[in-house]
């Protein structure tokens, strides 16, 4: 049986990363408004890996007996100027997470739950794969400026290959 601390402290991610799911969703339809379908197919398969997580938490938590508590989801940004803005959005989210998850880790830690430990290590991992990749495209974009118009369309080709 899981602690009633660890039980909440896993359904506050479960909501964080639907919101994260949520978020994506919303910058995906800003760039699918902006014509932009290859970043906008990179951040729907990320919207997707979001949900997933969430599932991951969310069965987790069933198997050892706790009890799910799903809570309100904020409202996502619907306005953004650009991709870089997006992306700036995007590695800062990403950064947020991955400290929620250690948090999550820590609280582990303190309740002596070892299984979550070894489930949280997934997550940890995860995070790094997360940030490095919102963080590439972000500098691949910095590295392009406002006014690169070809290389923009160029990245854009490249990002709809993701698999998802």
């Amino acid at each position: 049986m899981i602690s009633k601390k660890m039980q909440d402290a896993i359904n506050f991610q479960i909501n964080a990363e639907i919101y994260s799911s949520y978020l994506y969703l919303s910058m995906s339809a800003f760039a699918v408004n902006a014509n932009l379908k290859g970043f906008a197919h990179w951040l729907k398969v990320q919207s997707g890996e979001e949900t997933k997580h969430a599932m991951k938490l969310y069965d987790y938590l069933l198997d050892r007996g706790g009890k799910v508590e799903l809570a309100p989801l904020k409202q996502p940004p619907v306005h953004f100027q650009n991709m870089l803005d997006i992306f700036e959005q995007t590695y800062e989210h990403e950064k947020k997470v991955t400290g929620l998850i250690n948090k999550l880790y820590e609280t582990a830690l303190k309740e002596n739950d070892y299984p979550a430990q070894v489930l949280l290590q997934w997550f940890i991992n995860e995070q790094v794969e997360e940030e490095a990749s919102a963080r590439e495209i972000l500098e691949k974009l910095q590295l392009l400026g406002e006014k690169a118009t070809g290389s923009l369309l160029y990245l854009d080709k490249e990002l709809k290959k993701r698999e998802g």
